[in-house]
C-alpha cells in the first residue's frame, strides 16, 4: 500500500485521544427504539382494531395490525387497511404519525451518523499527520514507557507531540486516556513505526520489556529515521553495547540503575532518598538542563549558586571537575541542580 493510499483512508491501528466511539451499541439503541416504536404501533391498533376497514377481509386480525403499523412506520401504505372511525384517526393523527417521523428520523439517522463518524474520523487522522512534525515517538506504554512520558509532560513538553506504540490494547487505552495518541501494532517492524510518522520525528524513546526486541526496534527506528534522537533502555548492561551500535545515542540499563540504587539506598537511605528525588522531576530538586546565565558565566563550575554537574561545550559533555572547563562561557549549557519550579504541578 503507498503512502497517499494509507492516509485517504481510515487507519484502523491509529487511536486519537478522546471519548471512545460505540458504533454498535449506538446502533443497537435506535433499534431498540425502533422495534419499540413499531410494537407500540402494533398494540394501539390492535386494541382499537375494529375502527380500521381491511379492504380485502373487512376483519383485522393481529398479523393485519402488524401489517399496518410496518406499512405506516416506513410510509409505504398501500391504502388497503384505513382508519374508518373518528377514534382510530384521530390516534393516527395524534400518535401513529408522529411516531412514524420519530422513527423514520432514526432510521436516516443511523446511517448518517456512521457515514459521519467514519468520514470524521478520516477527517481528524488526515488532519493529525499532517501537523506531525519533529514530535516524540515512545515504543511500549508499560512501567517505563509511561513514566517517560509522565517526565515529558512535567518538563513541558504538550500531549499532542507524543505518539505511543504498544501491542497491548489496555496500553492503548491507557494512553489515549492521558490524551496521547496511540498506534497498535509491533514495533520492530517498520510499517507501524511508519503509522506513528517516525520518520518525521525528533525523538523515539524505546521501552519494550525485552532486550533483543530493544535491539531490533532501534535498528528499524534508526533506519527510518536516520536524524533522529533515539533513546532506549535495556535490562542488562551486556546488551548496551548492541543497542548502541543499532543506532542508540543513549542507552539506560534499566536492572543495573535500580541495583545500584538499592545498593545505595543499604548502605545510605538518605543517599537513596536524595538520588530517587533527583529522578524524578518536579519533586523537591531536579537535575535540568539549561542555557548558561548570568549566575554561572566567567565562573568556575564548582563556584556557581547552584551546583553544576556537568558543562556542555561543542558537542561534548565535561563534567564539573574536568580542568579543560576553566569559566563557563555564555555559548555552554549546563547540568544543574535546581529546587522544584513552584510553577510545576506538586506530586500527589
Amino acid at each position: 500500500m503507498n503512502i497517499g493510499a494509507r492516509r485517504a483512508a481510515v487507519d484502523p491501528d491509529v487511536h486519537l485521544p478522546g471519548g471512545p466511539v460505540r458504533p454498535l451499541r449506538s446502533i443497537g439503541l435506535r433499534v431498540g427504539f425502533s422495534v419499540f416504536a413499531l410494537v407500540l404501533t402494533v398494540v394501539l391498533v390492535y386494541v382499537d382494531r375494529d375502527g380500521y376497514k381491511d379492504a380485502t377481509t373487512g376483519q383485522m386480525s393481529f398479523v393485519d395490525c402488524l401489517y399496518y403499523a410496518t406499512v405506516t412506520l416506513s410510509t409505504t401504505g398501500y391504502g388497503d387497511i384505513v382508519p374508518a372511525t373518528e377514534g382510530a384517526r384521530l390516534v393516527n393523527a395524534l400518535v401513529i404519525t408522529p411516531l412514524r417521523v420519530v422513527f423514520l428520523i432514526v432510521l436516516v439517522g443511523t446511517t448518517l451518523e456512521v457515514l459521519a463518524e467514519g468520514t470524521r474520523r478520516q477527517w481528524d487522522q488526515r488532519r493529525w499527520r499532517n501537523r506531525m512534525q519533529d514530535h516524540i515517538v515512545v515504543v511500549g506504554y508499560g512501567t517505563k514507557g509511561s513514566a517517560a512520558v509522565e517526565t515529558l509532560l512535567k518538563h513541558g513538553v504538550a500531549a499532542e507531540r507524543i505518539v505511543v506504540i504498544d501491542h497491548q490494547r489496555q496500553a492503548l487505552a491507557r494512553a489515549n486516556a492521558a490524551g496521547l495518541v496511540s498506534v497498535w501494532g509491533d514495533a520492530t517492524r517498520s510499517s507501524v513505526l511508519a503509522k506513528a510518522e517516525t520518520a518525521r520525528a525528533s525523538t523515539i524513546v524505546i521501552t519494550t520489556e525485552r532486550d533483543d526486541t530493544a535491539v531490533l526496534c532501534t535498528l528499524t527506528a534508526r533506519q527510518l529515521a536516520p536524524d533522529a534522537f533515539i533513546a532506549a533502555s535495556v535490562r542488562e548492561a551486556e546488551n548496551a553495547p548492541l543497542v548502541r551500535q543499532s543506532g542508540a545515542d543513549t542507552v539506560v540499563t534499566s536492572s543495573e540503575m535500580t541495583g545500584n540504587l538499592l545498593g545505595a539506598s543499604t548502605l545510605s537511605p538518605e543517599v537513596g532518598a536524595v538520588v530517587t528525588d533527583l529522578l524524578t522531576y518536579g519533586q523537591g530538586l531536579d537535575i535540568v538542563e539549561q542555557q548558561a546565565g548570568p549566575e554561572e558565566i566567567g565562573r568556575d563550575p564548582r563556584s556557581c549558586a547552584l551546583p553544576v554537574l556537568g558543562v556542555i561545550r561543542g558537542g561534548r559533555m565535561l563534567r564539573f571537575d574536568d580542568p579543560s572547563i576553566g569559566a563557563v562561557r555564555a555559548e555552554d549549557r549546563v547540568i544543574v541542580v535546581r529546587p522544584r519550579d513552584p510553577a510545576a504541578p506538586a506530586e500527589a
